[in-house]
């Protein structure tokens, strides 16, 4: 496969090395709990610890191009939308790689992209490790060789889910297909293959996978059978199923700690559920647009959940209290009960994820709005400001330094001062072929940035 690689100089003092392995042995020290491992040394899954989005070096860089403050890049094979993860001083990515032609995938909300029936040609499933400090190929696993059993959405891939890592093993998800567990060196540990099913008009699949106290949580929401399985990070065991009554959704499930216990959050499009890490179901409540995709989160005492698709009118955001039980659904005309401290009917987004930073809540939307809510009260600070140009966002927003980063498809990142008053403060665009889709991942100082064709690595010089 074609691989490139630039490289740019770096000076690292002893005093830099020796804090960096500490933190490396702090972070080994405690397998399986990858949502709390330390932003600063970790990124090990989609939007990184604790599912935040929030980067917390002061010395993020905020301004980058394709040329500007890159410390390296390096060209990727196929076309996938998972994000980058980073364990230490190793970036992990999945990348399935179409030996036939690929159709080009246009930008934006449109009609048309169902492809019926899946490609034949054959396809290889790869999981790739590269180095953090210059960008090179550790090593590269084909977990999979053949054709595709299910379709996809034009514009998706079969390399959606982002992986997630623990300081022991990598764990890869890939749709329809299998979940793939390898050592951080790249040693096969486990698989576990998965029936192909059904998806909603064909889309594919996207749910990642998540992890806590060597449990891997993977929820497969189809048109066949929907569950919701737990394995052994350790074995790949299966230790429990359950069925659940949905059909398709996208949306990755969220470890919620809270001050009385630890749930796993389900959002689907009839309804939003809550279980204990041993399946059982803990409150649940409806209310949902028809489409599943944004990531729950947490913050300031609350969990946030959402779903926005942009052909219903009902797009609701919910902020939930930790303690429910049973149905919590929200009766005709109420907006808060006891366990839903508020709910905004029409503040949800389609694909990005919302963002907790600072106490406020940010919602970025597909045609390039963006929104700021109160995140204790629900009220609305600035509503729906657009930004200047670009159409389409599919990545999550990410915040670092008292900033809020938007990244559209065409690559371009428009940066806001975190706030209550709306305030562009510049724009970073990258090449004219790096259409962008995958959420970034931020670790110690350095920005990641996944586009159709290659891996960014954005470190401020100096």
């Amino acid at each position: 496969m074609p691989w490139a690689s630039e490289t740019r100089g770096e000076n690292v003092t002893k005093i830099q090395g020796i804090r960096t392995i500490v933190v490396l042995l702090i972070g080994l020290a405690v397998p399986g709990q990858s949502h709390a491992a330390s932003g600063d040394a970790h990124w090990p899954q989609f939007r990184g610890p604790n599912a935040a989005g929030v980067g917390t070096n002061a010395n993020l860089p905020g301004k980058w191009s394709a040329t500007e403050n890159v410390a390296w890049k390096t060209d990727l094979p196929g076309r996938s939308w998972s994000s980058p993860i980073v364990w230490g001083d190793r970036v992990f990515l999945t990348a399935v790689v179409n030996s036939g032609e690929s159709e080009a995938p246009k930008k934006g909300l449109y009609l048309g992209g169902e492809r019926p029936t899946p490609a034949k040609s054959e396809h290889l499933w790869n999981v790739l490790c590269l180095d953090l400090a210059t960008g090179r190929l550790q090593w590269e696993k084909t977990v999979y060789r053949g054709v595709p059993k299910t379709p996809i959405h034009l514009k998706s891939s079969y390399g959606a889910e982002t992986p997630v890592a623990d300081g022991e093993r990598v764990y890869a998800l890939f749709g329809n297909l299998g979940v793939f567990a390898f050592t951080l060196e790249g040693a096969e540990v486990w698989s576990k293959r998965l029936e192909p099913r059904k998806t909603r008009y064909g889309w594919g699949t996207a749910a990642s996978p998540v992890l806590h106290g060597g449990r891997l949580f993977v929820v497969n929401d189809n048109e066949d059978q929907a569950e919701l399985l737990a394995l052994d990070a350790k074995t790949g065991k299966e230790l429990w199923r359950v069925d659940r009554d949905e059909k398709s959704n996208w949306a990755t499930p969220f470890i919620w700690e809270n001050g009385q216990r630890t749930e796993l959050i389900t959002p689907g499009s009839r309804a939003v559920r809550s279980y204990d890490l041993d399946g059982n179901l803990l409150w649940s409540f409806r209310g949902m647009s028809g489409i599943v995709i944004p990531t729950p989160l947490a913050g300031g005492g609350l969990l946030f959940v959402s779903s926005g698709y942009v052909g219903d009118k009902f797009r609701p955001l919910y902020a939930i209290r930790p303690g429910a039980s049973g149905d919590v659904t929200l009766k005709p005309g109420e907006t808060s009960n006891e366990f839903i401290a508020w709910s905004d009917p029409v503040a949800g987004p389609y694909n990005p994820s919302p963002l907790f930073y600072e106490g406020r809540l940010y919602v970025l939307y597909d045609r390039g709005q963006v929104s700021c809510l109160d995140a204790r009260t629900g009220k609305v600070l600035y509503d729906h400001e657009r930004l200047p140009q670009g159409l389409a966002f599919t990545s999550s927003p990410w915040a670092a330094g008292g900033r809020i980063f938007c990244l559209n498809e065409d690559g371009v990142c428009f940066v806001l001062r975190a706030g209550d008053k709306f305030e562009l403060l510049h724009t970073n665009k990258l090449a004219a072929d790096d259409m962008c889709m995958a959420t970034p991942a931020l670790v110690g100082d350095r920005l990641l940035i996944r586009t159709a064709v290659r891996l960014y690595c954005i470190r401020a010089r100096g």
